[in-house]
């Protein structure tokens, strides 16, 4: 199996009642399903957190603004239309005001329109009761670090 280090950027997003947004994917080479934060590849010349922001609002049309500016760095190895991707990537968190908030997919290329399934607003949780894998497997610690102070914390470290 190909081998591909691609730098990315992902974006936690939090509703006013601490419910974790998650997109569900479907591998186009093998069929496999996952969950997993918005986010994706950085474009040459592109910024950690402009790639953030500009993955957010392409995959949700959420505001790109409430992506903070402080990531923790995630190493992750996932395999994906045929081929394995490794390396680092950079998560962020944003939070919004209201609960759930909608959805559009209007900035999604072609082949992303046709891989993208769903989403869900999840209680962290619940993030266990989801039969497909959540990516990366790690979620709440990630999310723990990059927000300290949430109820999540304790379950993170278990």
């Amino acid at each position: 199996m190909e081998t591909t280090h691609r730098p990315a950027a992902r974006v936690i997003c939090l509703d006013a009642a601490h419910r974790l947004l998650l997109l569900r994917w479907r591998d186009p080479f093998d069929g496999t399903w996952l969950w997993e934060p918005p986010g994706g590849g950085m474009e040459p010349g592109e910024t950690p957190l402009e790639a953030a922001r500009r993955e957010l609002g392409e995959e949700t049309g959420l505001d790109p603004a409430a992506v903070r500016d402080r990531y923790v760095l995630v190493d992750r190895d996932v395999r994906w239309n045929g081929k394995r991707y490794t390396g680092t990537e950079y998560f962020f968190v944003a939070q919004f005001a209201g609960e759930r908030p909608s959805l559009v997919r209007t900035g999604l290329l072609p082949d992303e329109q046709t891989n993208l399934d769903t989403h869900v607003w999840i209680a962290w949780s619940d993030l266990g009761s989801l039969a497909d894998p959540v990516e990366p497997p790690q979620l709440l610690a990630v999310l723990g670090a990059l927000v300290p102070g949430g109820p999540w914390v304790d379950r993170a470290r278990a």
